[in-house]
């Protein structure tokens, strides 16, 4: 029997390390299931930013300035300040600039948007080309652009105006969509 009195102090002990863990599972409050929040913040901010993208064979493509650079993680996409783009193609150069741009996740892609204006270079005998929107998108490594708003080009004396375009080349080939009004005002010649 005085076995069984040593036993007594054992299960005493083994009652209140129980009811011990069951309290506090009863008080502990339910665990969240709530996956944690990315944040919308940005990760990085730039001033005064200049990238400059290279071919294959190390000449210079391309170099993207902005006033502000904004990286956003969770989308991967980074919002540009005042951007300008200038584009190098051959002995031509092409400068874009807008109030307001975005470079995709990827960075083969800018959206510029608000007061987009763009102007090319002359060939010789010709005159530089000049575009204005409020929206083009541009794929710099491809030499192309695009873009779905109302588009008005000028070259000389001639203009055209679309409800959008396609560009190769950099408005080395273009279509313009929708819409098309182009003038093109008579060669003054020699026989008139």
């Amino acid at each position: 029997m005085q076995s069984a009195y040593r036993i007594y102090p054992v299960l005493a002990l083994a009652l209140l390390a129980g009811a011990s863990i069951w309290l506090e599972r009863l008080t502990r409050a339910p665990a969240a299931d709530v996956a944690p929040t990315q944040s919308s913040a940005p990760d990085f901010i730039a001033n005064q930013t200049r990238i400059t993208g290279y071919g294959k064979d190390g000449t210079q493509r391309y170099v993207l300035l902005s006033d502000q650079l904004t990286h956003l993680p969770q989308s991967g996409v980074t919002q540009l300040d005042r951007p300008r783009l200038e584009i190098l193609s051959g002995s031509r150069r092409m400068e874009i600039t807008a109030n307001a741009g975005e470079v995709s996740a990827e960075g083969e892609r800018v959206d510029f948007h608000g007061e987009v204006k763009a102007e090319r270079e002359a060939n010789p005998g010709q005159d530089m080309m000049r575009f204005a929107s409020e929206k083009l998108t541009v794929w710099p490594e491809d030499h192309r652009a695009e873009s779905t708003a109302p588009v008005k080009l000028t070259q000389g004396l001639t203009t055209a105006e679309a409800l959008g375009l396609r560009a190769d080349n950099l408005f080395g080939t273009l279509d313009l969509i929708g819409q098309a009004r182009v003038n093109i005002p008579r060669r003054q010649g020699k026989n008139q």
